[in-house]
């Protein structure tokens, strides 16, 4: 079974539900800190680390926080303990008096006394829905600045559990042990940035209530073995149209990606001025001028081609919405493989419509804002909801991009592979394309979810000489590589 991912709700919920049975909460509690003190300790001697400061808020992760002090210390670390005024769980109150009674030296307040080779974040939990207030924001930008290991329990203080976004700053964390589940936010939009390697503290047995909102996608992908009697009509071809006049680097690199990936045939159709680049680049691209072709020379190409790459570099104006008119129709009645990108998914969201069964769409959260009729801040504030919102809008699979990118096929799956470098023009492009080639030779033998972890894969060898300058026309190597492993 994949890695399950929760809704905070859903975790407190579950957590609510073990209590109701007579489980104690704060064995629940003494459990959590000691199964992290287990994990922790290690790192620490690892790298012959001795100094502690635990940062404890005012709630039952501040409870968290006293106890893993007590193991610590117990363990032989220096370790002194900053906190917030005390709330009033009871379990947190007993917390801090089984510290107190073990000699911990408890501050009031943040004003770190020395530099500590380790802060340990246990400052908020998963229930923070608000944002921060100024006070809290200095505190957390001060810990922030210290220059030791960042260790969070649960999630990084002042990061939204589901969505993924600091409220409006969050502790930026090196570790973070992720107690009974894992949570949306850790992985998708800002979450990465914060929360460092992510590893899970399953203190609890799942119930029969309990139900994921999303599984991360597996790391291991393995494409089916290439027929050895195989030849390139074996292989599907790939058709790309966009390349209105001005934009024609679109198609190339959604038109290369496909090759490398893996597809027998491409065939580019865009505006001819761009014909003779292509060709110098990539002279195995069959090309065909798109303002020649009409109904029936559209419907006859489609007939020859196994999956679609709809949208790249069309444009916006009064000719990219006539090309976009004649072409969607058609497209759709189609028995082939379709991705819809770029402009081609303006045009959807001025002109909503339900999508037939193999349609892939991808947008970035400004695409799919406007396809919702929402802000992109409002997208990025909830992305899982938007997801869910673009496909019973419109229908088809769909691969809502950034960090952490979202991909809803009959159910909802999240990428943990890809990089910041990768935050470049053209990235979609080359996306799309391993769409189309992926599905063109593999159809449902391969699932969206894995060819965009593919695609994530690829930028991540590309980065392993750095994520600065990274530019999508460098993917077409390391796609040859992940595809043949």
């Amino acid at each position: 079974m994949h890695p399950q991912v929760y809704h905070s709700r859903d975790i407190q919920a579950w957590e609510q539900r073990w209590f109701a049975r007579q489980n104690s909460s704060y064995g629940l509690m003494q459990q959590v800190a000691w199964s992290i003190a287990q994990r922790v300790i290690p790192v620490l001697q690892q790298y012959d680390y001795q100094s502690v400061a635990v940062c404890c808020g005012q709630g039952n992760n501040a409870g968290d926080g006293y106890l893993l002090a007590k193991y610590l210390q117990q363990a032989g670390f220096q370790v002194h303990i900053y906190a917030a005024e005390l709330g009033s769980s009871p379990d947190l109150q007993q917390a801090e008096h089984e510290a107190q009674a073990a000699g911990l030296d408890i501050q009031s307040g943040f004003q770190f006394q020395q530099s500590y080779e380790v802060y340990i974040d246990a400052l908020f939990g998963i229930g923070l829905n608000r944002e921060l207030s100024a006070e809290w924001q200095q505190i957390i930008h001060q810990m922030n600045q210290q220059r030791g290991l960042k260790v969070a329990i649960d999630i990084p203080s002042g990061l939204d559990a589901n969505c993924g976004q600091p409220l409006p700053c969050a502790i930026q964390a090196d570790l973070t042990y992720s107690v009974l589940g894992l949570k949306a936010g850790l992985f998708t939009g800002k979450g990465k940035a914060y929360a460092g390697q992510v590893e899970l503290i399953a203190a609890i047995p799942p119930d029969a209530e309990l139900h994921a909102i999303a599984q991360l996608v597996p790391t291991q992908i393995q494409l089916p073995p290439r027929q050895a009697f195989g030849h390139k009509g074996s292989y599907g071809h790939v058709l790309v149209v966009g390349g209105h006049a001005d934009m024609g680097g679109a198609v190339i690199m959604a038109a290369e990606a496909a090759f490398v990936a893996g597809c027998g045939k491409v065939t580019v159709v865009c505006d001819a001025k761009h014909h003779t680049a292509i060709l110098s680049r990539a002279p195995n691209i069959m090309l065909r001028d798109i303002n020649t072709l009409q109904d029936d020379a559209i419907e006859q190409l489609l007939q020859q081609v196994d999956a679609i790459c709809f949208g790249m570099g069309l444009g916006r104006d009064d000719w990219a919405a006539c090309q976009y008119a004649m072409w969607l129709p058609k497209l759709l009645q189609a028995e082939l493989e379709r991705v819809l990108d770029a402009d081609a998914l303006w045009f959807l969201a001025a002109h909503p419509q339900q999508l037939p069964e193999g349609s892939y769409l991808t947008p970035h959260p400004g695409e799919a804002a406007k396809l919702l009729g929402l802000t992109t801040m409002e997208v990025e504030q909830n992305r899982l909801q938007a997801i869910q919102e673009l496909q019973a809008r419109y229908g088809g699979q769909w691969v809502l991009k950034g960090a952490g990118s979202l991909i809803l096929e009959d159910q909802l799956w999240l990428c943990t592979a890809g990089n910041a470098g990768m935050g470049t023009g053209g990235m979609g492009d080359v996306l799309s394309g391993m769409i189309a080639s992926l599905k063109a030779q593999y159809h449902t033998e391969l699932s969206l979810h894995e060819i965009v972890t593919l695609h994530a894969q690829a930028g991540d060898v590309l980065a392993e000489s750095g994520m600065r300058g990274l530019q999508a026309q460098q993917m077409n190597q390391a796609i040859y590589q992940v595809v043949n492993r």
